[in-house]
């Protein structure tokens, strides 16, 4: 079925929400909305709004109705929706540029050799396409500091398993429908456990307490398990990053 609905698209959220979307799905153009969009309205910082935040095509709003009502927040974001094409928007400014080493298959991430079967490919095609692709952080979600990455190139965009996997580690990186997720607490998980990182995510108390932030790019470059065994007792489990541009 064909979507016919007209984006950006406005929405009530209960009695002291608003949602914008920009997309019905995933895609590049849609999250790089959602983004600037979130940025704009934390520039415009409104008397009244509380929260804002982001998902994967959307900005959600939280105000408190006493202070400012659900008309005049309407007239203002409907403005402001229609000040650009955001679809064409850039991205916003401070965003980084991370590295995260990571281990690929073996035992310390089993599902790699399932995953790259699903997708047609050998496992060191697999690692090499993995290793080397540079993804944006779209969201975070689920658990603290948790990030949804993508997009991966189209051969990976594979199915989640039937069943769960009962526990994947802190540090998973798991792989589904052209996304990557970090896990930032064990948990399970219906996404093939392809890769292991050491890098803290969520950081209790820090001035910036999460590692990533939605914008942010990050790779993974491959490392070895010895490697990996000695960044486990580097503080910042063997995690770069830069600023970009």
């Amino acid at each position: 079925m064909t979507d016919t609905t007209s984006y950006p698209l406005l929405r009530t959220a209960g009695i002291d929400g608003m949602l914008v979307s920009f997309g019905a799905r995933l895609g590049e153009a849609a999250n790089r909305a959602a983004l600037a969009f979130r940025a704009s309205l934390e520039r415009e910082s409104w008397e009244g709004v509380e929260e804002i935040s982001s998902s994967l095509v959307s900005a959600y709003l939280r105000f408190d109705p006493l202070a400012l009502d659900h008309a005049t927040l309407e007239a203002r974001l409907r403005a402001l929706m229609a000040s650009r094409d955001w679809l064409q928007a850039e991205l916003p400014h401070g965003r980084r540029l991370h590295r995260i080493p990571t281990v690929y298959g073996g035992s310390l991430a089993p599902q790699l050799a399932e995953a790259a079967q699903v997708a047609g490919m050998s496992e060191a095609e697999a690692v090499a396409s993995l290793s080397s692709a540079r993804v944006r952080v779209t969201a975070l979600g689920f658990a603290p500091g948790q990030p949804y990455l993508g997009e991966l190139p189209e051969v990976w965009n594979i199915p989640r398993q039937q069943a769960l996997t009962p526990r994947v580690p802190q540090g998973a990186l798991v792989l589904a429908i052209r996304q990557f997720v970090i896990f930032s607490v064990t948990a399970p998980t219906g996404w093939r456990h392809v890769g292991q990182t050491a890098a803290p995510l969520f950081r209790l108390g820090a001035e910036r307490p999460f590692l990533l932030a939605p914008g942010d790019e990050v790779e993974f470059p491959q490392v070895s398990e010895e490697v990996f065994a000695r960044m486990q007792a580097d503080p910042d489990g063997g995690a770069s990053w830069e600023a970009m541009p």
